[in-house]
């Protein structure tokens, strides 16, 4: 097993990097969460998950040791695969996909390509009592004001915002306030977008 990664930064992408480590290039998957926190200086060091299959042996990167917890518990779930799992980490925050899991958020889920509802349940089900030890107690607390957001979150989406701009919005609204009811939540969040 590889653990990590640290040299040359030779070539970004948002799907992958080229690292180079005492003169051997590695090419590296990474998902756009990765992309966007990999510097563009010359030395580099990434976390990895070596995948290793009948016909490939495939590395996966992470800038974080999270992501790459997330990844491997995502991994472990029937019916998600290595790209899945990268989709979703592309697609959401590694902070969003925990709290969507330990909030049961199948629609969060679900929102991500190549995942349906059934698969989206499978991954609550299987993840939710491993997201919740992984997780510490100010995020728990977060996803318990979960059905507020969500109210607020389609309401806003019912008036025409796009929900992930909204979702933006009513986190920062929450992180200041976590105790703000439905209400007061959709008026500050008009007031931002």
């Amino acid at each position: 097993m590889i653990h990590h990664l640290k040299g040359q930064l030779i070539e970004k992408n948002p799907t992958y990097v080229v690292i180079e480590c005492n003169g051997i290039g590695y090419y590296i998957n990474i998902s756009l969460h990765t992309f966007s926190l990999i510097p563009d200086s010359e030395a580099v060091s990434v976390y990895t998950h070596l995948q290793v299959k009948e016909d490939s042996h495939t590395l996966y990167g992470f800038a974080e040791k999270s992501e790459r917890e997330i990844f491997r518990l995502l991994i472990s779930v029937s019916g998600v695969g290595t790209s899945t799992a990268r989709m979703m980490l592309s697609s959401l925050q590694p902070r969003e996909v925990t709290e969507a899991i330990a909030s049961e958020d199948v629609a969060t889920i679900q929102s991500v390509k190549g995942i349906g509802a059934k698969t989206a349940q499978r991954v609550i089900l299987d993840l939710k009592d491993k997201v919740l030890k992984v997780l510490g107690d100010d995020e728990v607390f977060v996803s318990q004001s979960n059905t507020n957001k969500e109210e607020a979150l389609s309401a806003l989406e019912i008036l025409g915002y796009n929900r992930r701009q909204a979702g933006k919005v009513v986190e920062k609204i929450l992180k200041e306030d976590p105790e703000s009811t439905v209400e007061s939540i959709i008026k500050m969040a008009l007031k931002k977008l």
